[in-house]
């Protein structure tokens, strides 16, 4: 996230030379071998959703929401791991698609706080963006189950905060955190329902091996990881593209 909008094709350019061609939505297109369906069809300007893909980080395939349907082929694959391939013919909106990403939409607003109009994040939050984008409308599931919503927040880095309450696993700031900054200080802890990120072992952000360089909170997706001066004062207004000291 952040003020300056760069085109995000979801994952990694392929450096191969030889192109394959596919159909997308009824649209052909030739890319690089090796390329991802997801970003295949980002290059005919065809945007899937998504909260885990970024193409700053190695395809991951683990929130579900960018789920396509290729003829021949069973299932709906994620569209981020999955290689285009030649003669391949991809469907990304249909209504089943849209059926199956309005579901796992709700299931992860289910377990999110609803503050959206007060949130540090609000208007520049990839999870607001994609719930309107799949259009969830209404959330089943009521708040008396489990949830992770009363978990409390670690203000113990000088320059961000972590609120465990609005994770939801996308595992992107691990990633950043590990491929990015090659530091290795944030890990997944727990497994299933009980999954959470966890800099080092059940340690504060301080007291880990985090040397604040922000890569985790430039890829979160949601208010997770925010830096304290956008949460005191709001987002930013204006921009400036510089050399850093």
């Amino acid at each position: 996230m952040g003020l300056i909008h760069e085109i995000d094709y979801g994952t990694k350019a392929s450096t191969a030379t030889r192109l394959v061609t596919l159909n997308i939505d009824g649209q052909t297109v030739s890319v690089p071998e090796g390329t991802s369906v997801m970003r295949a069809a980002m290059e005919i300007g065809t945007q899937i959703p998504k909260l885990c893909a970024t193409d700053m980080l190695d395809s991951f395939g683990s929130c579900r929401l960018c789920l396509v349907e290729i003829d021949g082929r069973p299932g709906t694959p994620a569209s981020c791991t999955t290689p285009a391939a030649d003669g391949m013919v991809v469907h990304t909106q249909n209504a089943r698609l849209a059926k199956l990403r309005r579901g796992v939409m709700e299931l992860y607003i289910s377990d999110h706080p609803l503050d959206c109009l007060t949130c540090s994040a609000n208007g520049d939050c990839e999870l607001q963006d994609m719930a309107g984008a799949v259009g969830l409308r209404d959330v089943r599931y009521g708040d008396g189950g489990a949830n992770h919503l009363g978990q409390p927040k670690d203000f113990s880095n000088p320059y961000f905060q972590f609120d465990p309450s609005k994770c939801i696993v996308c595992s992107r700031c691990v990633r950043a955190c590990e491929e990015v900054q090659g530091t290795f200080a944030l890990t997944i802890e727990g497994s299933g329902f009980s999954s959470k990120v966890s800099p080092g072992i059940s340690e504060s952000f301080f007291d880990s091996e985090c040397v604040s360089c922000g890569a985790c909170v430039q890829a979160c997706p949601t208010a997770t990881l925010m830096e304290k001066s956008v949460v005191e004062i709001g987002q930013p207004e204006h921009s400036a593209v510089t050399t850093c000291a």
